[in-house]
């Protein structure tokens, strides 16, 4: 099963709707706006960090627009300093490539080891977008939806504000 159909088979036995867009593949927002995927609903910023201890691992989901502070995020998880976490790590992780980090990738993480931090803000949103663990597609779901996806993983969820 591929990346995406791993994605669709969770959202479809949770019950979340969705829609997708195929598109090119992609690498970064800037190249999401490009081919103006961000149109259609809140396109996500995903980071993937671990603390200096290589010992706690982040998916840090927020709105495309925001720059995020690493030092105000440390602060607010109460961990040692963060630093993007390496391509093996994400692969050990949540076996995803560079250019695929999204939060739907804690889908790959079985063993909920992945820490999952929300900006406030992206709190009630209706049309999220990310991609299925894939860059040629963005799926779009509700706030509502990405977080019961995370709790039924079983991943822990921080709330902290970017």
């Amino acid at each position: 099963m591929n990346p995406q159909e791993q994605v669709f088979k969770v959202l479809n036995a949770l019950k979340i709707e969705f829609q997708t867009i195929s598109h090119p593949a992609v690498f970064t927002v800037e190249d999401m706006g490009y081919l103006n995927i961000t149109q259609y609903g809140d396109v996500c910023k995903n980071l993937f960090l671990s603390d200096s201890n290589r010992k706690r691992h982040f998916l840090v989901v927020l709105d495309k627009d925001k720059k995020a502070d690493l030092k105000s995020i440390q602060n607010q998880l109460g961990c040692t300093r963060l630093s993007f976490a390496s391509e093996e790590r994400l692969y050990k992780y949540l076996h995803l490539q560079k250019g695929e980090v999204g939060p739907l990738g804690i889908i790959n993480d079985t063993d909920a080891y992945v820490e999952v931090v929300l900006d406030n803000d992206l709190a009630g949103k209706c049309k999220l977008g990310f991609h299925p663990n894939d860059n040629t597609a963005t799926v779009w779901i509700s706030f509502d939806a990405l977080k019961e996806i995370i709790e039924q993983n079983g991943n822990p969820i921080h709330f902290i504000n970017i």
